[in-house]
């Protein structure tokens, strides 16, 4: 029969050893070997060869998705709970990972499929407590278990359609000498929760810890065998929360959830360009941008900063902005657009929390740090959207007319946009070649060549 045995193995080059190490006698690494579960079998073990099929013989069978009865998390997994799948969830600590999980299984249950919830870092009655505020959760099955050899044969006998294991790190396996939560642990309980999953057609929902730096804990390995990754993003003092696809197997990862949290909940917010792109009119260093997450158009309203600087080297703090992206745009407004801000500190902030990651979003960004260096508002229910070169000229961005319907629908009077955008009655397209075409477009009043920040 195969014994298990516990040995060392290195994270770096695989090179195993019986016992710890600090140091790797393969690669000479520090603090590389990590412990791992492996089986030894002898010479006879009773294996069968497998049949392999040609891929063209193979019978592909679309199955059908179970909603989750939560519109944005159907989105983001691209259209529903695939069976048999994988989905690990991660987020800082009360971010609102259990609560969403929770009002999904609530849903499931209500329209007649088997939810199972197990649940190692809360009692039967604490959750219980949670339901009871969230309304609608009764019909959910509960199993207060952190043994992984009970969880496992619970899901083979139950076979719910649809499991949430909260959360993966508190998973134990007694063969297994080390705590739970450690490297061996964690990669022990994903293996085989992925064989019964797709052995009981149990779809599983894995939430996650997260690290300092916000990577899921644990080992590497475990983002690689599930199906999907979502990462849960907000701050706990804040209302507003967003759910994004790392990884996604069975749809795109460039879509996103947003939701409130309320008192009964997480609430999702189907249009969030109202929530995060109002501004208020006259407001100086203020600018909407509209950007492209996934296939859904936002309108997000862009803030900047700029105040001269005691420092030998001025400032460039971007948050919801890459850092690098900004000084690439701060370079380009005072090269080809005469806006001079090499004396003065540039601080940028998206409102609302959420993070430009498209270059779709640069020209608003441009044009609100233009407005604050010149003290100069912008033109009044104005947006904008383009790509910058390093030359100063300006890329279509993709799917305008999207971005256009979009800022029709919030009532938007005129887009800033570069030259090859379709023009249109409303809103009505300003179109520019150039930076310095778009400030001048984008901006009240006549604006000079060459303006500097006041000191």
């Amino acid at each position: 029969m195969a014994k298990p045995v516990v040995k060392y193995v290195c994270s770096e080059c695989g090179t195993a050893s019986p016992r710890w190490l600090g140091k790797c006698p393969g690669c000479d690494a520090f603090g590389t070997l990590v412990e791992e579960l492996q089986v030894e079998r002898g010479a006879e073990t009773g294996a069968r060869a497998g049949a392999p099929v040609p891929l063209g013989e193979v019978s592909v069978v679309e199955a059908e998705r179970i909603s989750s009865g939560v519109p944005e998390l159907d989105r983001v997994l691209g259209g529903g709970i695939v069976p048999a799948s994988l989905v690990l969830v991660g987020g800082e600590p009360g971010v609102g990972k259990s609560t969403l999980l929770l009002s999904a299984l609530g849903a499931i249950a209500r329209d007649g499929r088997r939810a199972l919830l197990v649940t190692g870092e809360e009692s039967a009655p604490q959750v219980s407590l949670r339901a009871a505020r969230l309304g609608g959760a009764e019909g959910v099955r509960i199993l207060a278990e952190t043994e992984l050899a009970t969880v496992c044969a619970t899901l083979e006998q139950e076979r719910p359609d649809v499991c949430v294991i909260d959360s993966v790190q508190t998973l134990h396996a007694s063969e297994l000498g080390s705590a739970p939560g450690s490297v061996a642990q964690v990669r022990e309980a994903a293996g085989r929760l992925l064989r019964v999953a797709k052995e009981a057609n149990v779809a599983t929902i894995l939430v996650g810890h997260v690290t300092k730096d916000g990577a899921v804990a644990g080992p590497r390995v475990l983002e690689h065998l599930v199906d999907c990754v979502l990462q849960f993003e907000g701050d706990r003092y804040h209302a507003h929360r967003v759910l994004r696809a790392t990884k996604n197997r069975f749809g795109s990862t460039n879509e996103v959830g947003v939701f409130e949290m309320t008192g009964a909940g997480l609430v999702g917010v189907p249009d969030p360009s109202e929530l995060f792109g109002a501004t208020h009119p006259g407001e100086v260093g203020a600018a909407v941008g509209c950007v492209l997450e996934g296939t859904r158009p936002l309108l997000l309203e862009v803030q900047a900063l700029v105040a001269p600087t005691d420092l030998a080297m001025p400032r460039r703090v971007g948050t919801g902005v890459d850092p690098r992206r900004l000084a690439m745009l701060v370079a380009v407004l005072g090269r080809h657009a005469g806006v001079a801000l090499g004396s003065a500190d540039v601080f940028v902030n998206v409102a609302g929390g959420v993070r430009i990651e498209e270059p779709g979003g640069d020209l608003a960004i441009a044009l609100a740090i233009a407005s604050a260096a010149r003290g100069v508002p912008l033109l009044e229910s104005a947006a904008a959207f383009g790509e910058i070169g390093l030359t100063g000229r300006l890329r279509p961005a993709a799917q305008a007319d999207r971005r256009l319907d979009e800022c029709r629908k919030l009532g938007i009077a005129t887009v800033v946009a570069p030259d090859g955008t379709p023009q249109r009655d409303r809103p009505r397209v300003a179109a520019a070649e150039t930076l310095r075409a778009a400030l001048r477009a984008g901006l009240q009043g006549a604006v000079g060549e060459h303006e500097a920040v006041a000191a």
